[in-house]
């Protein structure tokens, strides 16, 4: 990608730049589909995944596979440098546009605001939701043990997201703000898109697809997902 950082401070530099332009409030229309987002690794190499649902029915629809260098080595905080240009490219070789994105990373429950979800939502111009599987700043309190039951993740006294339990007896969620919706919408997604697991089945397609080479059973004929393998 043009003028991609390529040191921690120019990274720095861009969050800082680029959280002014994430929209916390819901600023999307019907939504038929969501898509999950996710990344695994080849060496140094960012393998995305994007996996299309139909909404709410959760049926796979599309999905598509890129690689790309990760030039910066895992850093918390700077997750999107590695991950997103893999990602964006395989937004872009989707059939079937998603209407929501569901990112397994942070929104703004991040140092700077601008975590990976924002990133991608505001570089790919769709509503995106940070779905986390562990926390990466702020505190909560205790979450009850049950399903659909959240409390405020807080930094500062500044609300910047919920602690979400998706499933009775497992770990919770972190979800915040990508882009373009409000937390508690976000948190109504998010939900809407569990079954009978901990995650929501969009994280879970994205990362079968990206860590295990799982490809979805697409349920409309005449879709196909793509794999792309440009350097």
């Amino acid at each position: 990608m043009d003028n991609w950082p390529t040191t921690f401070e120019e990274a720095r530099i861009l969050q800082e730049q680029l959280r002014a332009d994430v929209i916390t409030t819901d600023d999307l229309g019907e939504v038929n589909t969501v898509a999950g987002v996710d990344a695994g690794y080849e060496g140094e190499q960012a393998r995305a995944a994007v996996v299309v649902l139909a909404f709410p029915s959760l049926e796979p629809l599309d999905y598509a596979v890129a690689y790309r260098p990760a030039p910066f080595p895992y850093v918390p905080g700077f997750l999107s440098f590695r991950e997103a240009p893999a990602a964006l490219a395989a937004l872009d070789e989707l059939r079937i546009r998603p209407d929501l994105l569901l990112c397994d990373g942070q929104g703004i429950a991040h140092p700077r605001r601008f975590g990976i979800a924002c990133h991608i939502g505001l570089l790919a111009g769709i509503p995106a939701i940070g779905c986390a599987k562990s926390l990466l700043t702020g505190h909560a309190g205790p979450v009850p043990d049950e399903r659909g039951a959240h409390v405020a993740l807080t930094y500062r006294g500044e609300p910047i997201g919920a602690v979400l339990r998706t499933r009775v007896g497992t770990k919770p969620l972190y979800i915040s703000v990508g882009h373009r919706i409000s937390l508690p919408t976000a948190l109504q997604y998010v939900m809407a898109c569990v079954t009978k697991y901990r995650l929501p089945e969009t994280t879970r397609a994205a990362d079968k697809l990206a860590s295990h080479g799982i490809v979805p059973v697409l349920a409309r004929p005449g879709a196909s997902g793509v794999q792309q393998t440009l350097l």
